[in-house]
């Protein structure tokens, strides 16, 4: 029940009327964040990345809450699918640092296996077109920590190498599971492999 209150809570904070973030085609604007990779500093930068192969840009609304730990949880275990398959992952939040290296780091999230980045203006969110917005006041995390910080919704962009959105999922529009981001998001990148 908990659970179910908070994802509320936080789908409220996220909730619009009408689903704006890019579509296939659009260019993703470059950026570059600090973050945290198996709790130690860490800088992304879009463009680098790129240089590489295909980049998974996901957004969710805030670590330590039901869906996004089973997200992390789930590119965390399929990691080395997406290096075998040429591309890199980057997780993006509104949390703030500090959450963020603790979070990096668990091996029941993110296990040191891929980048999570703080967006905590939520400037970047805003630039790939999604709703950044604030958790009801006395929202906690699983935790116990109040939400202080800017949530931002749920999606999912897997990038070419020319930074163009090869394919978008949104929880709110498409009504994905957290765990069916990462699903489709590897069959996107493994695709472009062949």
């Amino acid at each position: 029940m908990k659970k179910l209150i908070l994802a509320g809570l936080i789908a409220a904070a996220c909730a619009t009327p009408a689903f704006a973030a890019l579509t296939a085609g659009d260019a993703a604007t470059d950026f570059t964040l600090k973050g945290s990779l198996g709790g130690k500093d860490f800088t992304f930068n879009l463009k680098s990345a790129l240089a590489k192969g295909p980049v998974v840009v996901y957004f969710f609304p805030s670590a330590y809450t039901g869906g996004c730990d089973a997200e992390a949880h789930a590119f965390a275990e399929d990691a080395d699918k997406f290096t075998a398959a040429g591309a890199s992952i980057i997780g993006v939040s509104g949390d703030q640092l500090e959450r963020l290296h603790t979070f990096s780091a668990d091996p029941a999230f993110c296990a040191g296996k891929f980048p999570v980045a703080s967006d905590a203006d939520g400037k970047i969110a805003t630039s790939f077109k999604l709703n950044v917005g604030k958790a009801r006041e006395g929202a906690k995390d699983n935790k116990g920590q109040e939400l202080n910080h800017v949530l931002i919704e749920r999606v999912t962009y897997v990038l070419g190498r020319d930074g163009k959105v090869l394919a978008t999922m949104s929880s709110a529009q498409d009504k994905l599971s957290p765990v069916e981001h990462v699903e489709k998001s590897l069959a996107m990148v493994a695709s472009l492999k062949k």
